[in-house]
């Protein structure tokens, strides 16, 4: 079964489509068949004026004219479309998502922070770590930063805070979610168990990927303060031609590095993991998930 779904973040919209595969044992995989990422910066314009301009609706329109085409080449089964903080704080949200739907015939749900949280622990990575050990997962996008922390295969507390890189890199009223998340993590992340980070967003994977670590080797914390340091006097420009970043990954990373460092030194975290998957994977395996349940109920008993 080839299935598809649709994310759009505040600094990005991302196409991912999979196909599912069901063994004799019931075990299932999720391979990947395509990811296409647009940097369509939906924040810039939302947490400057409050609204999505004429120009990035135009640009998103046709980003999902774009995907719609491509969903159609690959003959997807389902999909399911999920929009974030930029467009939850856009006071025009609802009349843009009208105006895709009746030009792309995608239909945009607009999800909460606590249901992106939600969607993101579907992703199951607990079940394939150590029991020994707690886990916080921390997700940064451009718009809101999402903390699942648990253990034992189950989610123990989820928090969603409008902190994001592009709210940083605007300034836009993040002093008291910032203390509001210090707070938080401060009184609630604890356990006699070790924790462990779980780190997911496109610059922490960026991050991964320059470290040249091996899939499944954690990230410390001290490695991470090291990036940070290194990238923080540079330039925009300088990280772009050192790193060969894109200019959408260039701006917003070093802000992303201060609120995965902030977040794991409240919790006395040592070390990061980054399976380098996100909300669309959890958005996939939840759709899954919803037609499995709508067949199950549709067959006579």
């Amino acid at each position: 079964m080839r299935l598809a779904a649709i994310d759009i973040g505040s600094n990005a919209a991302r196409l991912l489509i999979s196909d599912v595969t069901i063994y004799k044992d019931g075990t299932l995989d999720f391979t990947k068949v395509n990811l296409v990422r647009v940097p369509l910066r939906l924040g810039f314009d939302v947490f400057e004026t409050g609204r999505i301009s004429d120009l990035k609706k135009n640009e998103l329109i046709e980003t999902m004219k774009a995907y719609r085409h491509l969903l159609n080449v690959y003959d997807v089964k389902g999909l399911k479309v999920c929009a974030t903080s930029a467009m939850r704080d856009a006071l025009n949200a609802n009349e843009i998502i009208r105006e895709v739907e009746q030009k792309t015939n995608i239909a945009i749900n607009v999800i909460t922070g606590s249901e992106e949280a939600e969607i993101l622990y579907e992703t199951h990575l607990a079940e394939t770590m150590d029991a020994k050990n707690m886990y916080l997962y921390i997700d940064v996008g451009g718009g809101s930063t999402e903390l699942t922390f648990y253990g034992l295969n189950k989610p123990v507390l989820k928090k969603s805070f409008d902190i994001g890189t592009i709210r940083m890199l605007k300034d836009y009223h993040i002093e008291l979610q910032w203390e509001a998340m210090k707070t938080y993590v401060k009184s609630t992340v604890k356990s006699n168990l070790p924790i462990v980070a779980i780190g997911s967003g496109g610059n922490i994977n960026k991050i991964f990927s320059i470290s040249k670590r091996k899939a499944g080797k954690p990230l410390s914390i001290e490695q991470l303060r090291e990036y940070h340091k290194e990238m923080s006097v540079l330039t925009v420009e300088e990280r772009i031609h050192r790193y060969g970043f894109r200019l959408d990954r260039a701006d917003v990373i070093v802000p992303a590095l201060q609120i995965y460092l902030s977040v794991m030194r409240w919790a006395g975290i040592t070390e990061i993991y980054v399976p380098q998957i996100g909300l669309a994977d959890g958005l996939i395996k939840l759709l899954y998930r919803e037609m499995s349940f709508t067949s199950l109920m549709g067959k006579p008993s």
